[in-house]
């Protein structure tokens, strides 16, 4: 395999940490239904590639996204390996933490909005409930010693309602963490966010006691920014990045929302600065060639069609 001439650049850490959010971010969207078993195949490569923290999958209502409907059935052929503190499940409510109990798991995410438009779309509620909603789930898995993160969509910007005033992200952001949250990610929905943009914001989350250390970032490609706005982000300070092996995903709910930013872009971008990850990109590489096989389509990944699976 080819790789990049390793170059580091002043300020950047030495390591981060990888957020995988295919298996739930990525095929939520998938217009055919993936099969559980794939699925959890899919899970188990990416964990042999060296991905630590792997968002599995979702507890909601089937109803909201049939693609997630398999939820338990999908821990239940994992076992052991779905379990824990790196294997989180995204949850909208009590009743979706009571499956997640139930199956075993070991960290939650919640998932809010920046803007009252896409709370309404994405949970039948205002914002202002969505964070009430939001606050026994969150009281309860801490009581039950879960790892818990608080997803803020609509970060940068609404399809509905344009632009959105930082200080509006940064006043939900306060009072999501302020429910007992361990990590904060904040998305770029319909990936319309550009670096400046992206530092304005994480120095104002920062002001309000929301640092890096506790921040990770979730960018969409749709306007090819993703890179750039990650490699700003760790720049900042920001050492957790969200991303999607193949660039899979989308929103079901924001039709502007493209794939999330490719594990493998930003895993060859890493091996360039020399920042550790973890991964192993030839097995990245042909674990995403694999994915894309069961879903019929080529990978929309640079890194994967520019290597197109060619080992060492």
């Amino acid at each position: 395999m080819q790789l990049p001439q390793r170059a580091s650049m002043d300020s950047l850490p030495p390591r981060i940490t990888i957020y995988e959010v295919g298996p739930r971010d990525g095929l939520q969207n998938e217009k055919s239904v993936v099969p559980t078993e794939v699925k959890a195949e899919f899970i188990r490569r990416l964990a042999a590639a060296g991905l630590d923290t792997i968002e599995t999958t979702s507890f909601v209502p089937p109803s909201w996204i049939p693609q997630l409907a398999d939820a338990s059935a999908l821990l239940a052929e994992l076992g052991d390996e779905g379990r824990g503190p790196k294997r989180p499940v995204l949850v909208p409510n009590e009743r979706g933490l009571d499956n997640a109990l139930a199956a075993g798991v070991g960290a939650v995410a919640i998932f809010g909005s920046a803007t009252e438009t896409f709370a309404r779309k994405n949970l039948n509620r205002s914002v202002e409930e969505s964070v009430r909603m939001f606050a026994p789930v969150v009281a309860r898995a801490r009581e039950a010693g879960l790892w818990v993160r608080a997803y803020l969509s609509m970060c940068f910007g609404d399809p509905w309602e344009g632009p959105v005033p930082i200080e509006q992200v940064v006043d939900v952001a306060a009072r999501l963490m302020d429910l007992g949250c361990d990590q904060l990610s904040i998305g770029d929905t319909i990936g319309v966010g550009t670096p400046g943009h992206v530092i304005q914001l994480l120095d104002a989350l920062a002001a309000q006691g929301i640092g890096p250390e506790r921040t990770g970032v979730h960018f969409h490609d749709t306007y090819g920014q993703a890179l750039a706005n990650t490699l700003t982000a760790v720049g900042q300070g920001v050492t957790v990045v969200d991303a999607a092996t193949g660039g899979l995903g989308g929103c079901p709910y924001a039709k502007s929302a493209t794939g999330n930013l490719a594990t493998e872009d930003l895993v060859w971008m890493c091996r360039g600065l020399g920042i550790e990850t973890g991964v192993d990109l030839d097995e990245l590489v042909q674990t995403s060639t694999w994915m894309a096989q069961q879903l019929h389509r080529p990978s929309p990944s640079r890194v994967v069609r520019a290597l197109g699976g060619a080992s060492d």
